[in-house]
């Protein structure tokens, strides 16, 4: 009798569960039967194309993909990224980094660079900020998709019939822009100067992918920002009202949101000029906050949200002086439990969480199905 007392409270959370996750998301990009998937972006989606550029970023060694069988790819996270859930849910093998030359390339092609920018480093060095990683911006990675259909396709009749079955995810990108800008001293204000240009070099990239074919076309926007232990380490603030009940800060959200705003309206101008192609809005904003909101019911540690994984010092477990990756940093025994994997990118359970929400998300609006 006690069993069964105890067995109906459990029952009941699972169907609470159930109703909550996002769990039938698992294969719901396969009604669309994508052939192929080709990615640009930054750290958020590079499956290995920075440590290509630079054997010895920390990112080729552990505990960096220390999920992967042990096997660190490039991959900014303990595991697999958004990118890799939205393959999976496609039926289409994990995405190969473009500068990986022995990689296989008949199911897409990722052209993301962990630490590139949306603008051309060229560009923000004319506003007073330095990209310190890579030179490999957006307009780049356009370049080398330009080149890379030119050697696979015999015709650009031919490409353009193959791509519209293609999937494309124009970023995330312009993360790193920001970034770069507020950790070299840019106030908020500022850098609202420099989202049009940010959206700008959005928009065009999502034109010259139409150009090469694209009929399905998503655009993710930016993450929270001030929920991450990156910011909250280095923006500290004793004013409690500066912080809202997840305890982020409110002025670089509203940042990011603001970013958002900008590129969801130039996403709406671009379908409007471009009726035949669907573009879609990736919220990769509320996919996060969807996941802080339900941290407990999804299996995360209520007191680690905001705490690195792999890092340390102060509050959020994250020092830009000592980051994940550094000799004798230290790694959490259970990143299952966190969000924040080094402070600035996510858990591989994290990004599976937020690839299910997303996907859900977009699933309708990329009309796979008439």
């Amino acid at each position: 009798m006690a069993s069964s007392k105890l067995l109906f409270p459990l029952l009941l959370c699972s169907v609470f569960l159930f109703l909550l996750l996002p769990i039938s998301s698992a294969h719901l990009l396969k009604a669309c039967e994508f052939e192929a998937i080709y990615n640009l972006g930054d750290s958020i989606s590079d499956t290995g194309n920075l440590i290509q550029e630079d054997p010895a970023s920390v990112f080729s060694r552990l505990p960096y993909g220390q999920n992967l069988y042990r096997n660190p790819t490039g991959r900014c996270s303990n595991g697999l990224l958004i990118i890799d859930f939205i393959a999976k849910s496609a039926g289409i093998p994990l995405l190969e980094a473009y500068l990986n030359a022995s990689s296989s390339k008949t199911h897409g092609v990722n052209f993301a660079v962990a630490g590139s920018t949306a603008l051309p480093v060229e560009f923000l060095a004319e506003k007073g900020v330095i990209a310190p990683v890579t030179n490999s911006s957006l307009t780049k990675q356009l370049n080398w998709m330009h080149t890379h259909f030119n050697t696979t396709c015999h015709s650009s009749k031919e490409c353009v019939e193959k791509h519209k079955r293609s999937l494309f995810m124009v970023g995330e990108i312009g993360g790193n822009d920001y970034n770069y800008a507020f950790f070299q001293g840019k106030s908020i204000d500022e850098l609202k100067s420099m989202v049009s240009d940010v959206v700008k070099a959005i928009k065009e990239a999502v034109m010259r992918v139409i150009g090469f074919g694209a009929a399905r076309v998503i655009v993710p926007g930016n993450f929270p920002i001030g929920c991450m232990p990156i910011y909250l380490s280095g923006f500290h603030s004793n004013d409690s009202s500066e912080y809202d009940e997840f305890h982020c800060l409110k002025g670089l959200n509203n940042f990011a949101m603001y970013h958002n705003e900008q590129l969801q309206q130039a996403i709406k101008e671009l379908q409007e000029e471009n009726p035949k192609v669907n573009i879609v809005y990736g919220d990769y904003y509320n996919a996060y906050k969807w996941i802080l909101s339900k941290a407990a019911l999804l299996g995360f540690d209520p007191k680690s949200l905001q705490k690195a994984c792999c890092g340390s010092g102060g509050d959020y477990d994250f020092s830009l002086n000592r980051m994940c990756g550094a000799p004798n940093v230290p790694v959490c025994h259970t990143p299952q439990e966190h969000i924040s994997w080094d402070g600035v990118h996510s858990t591989e359970k994290a990004y599976f969480f937020m690839a299910r929400w997303i996907i859900r998300n977009i699933f309708q609006k990329l009309k796979c199905i008439a």
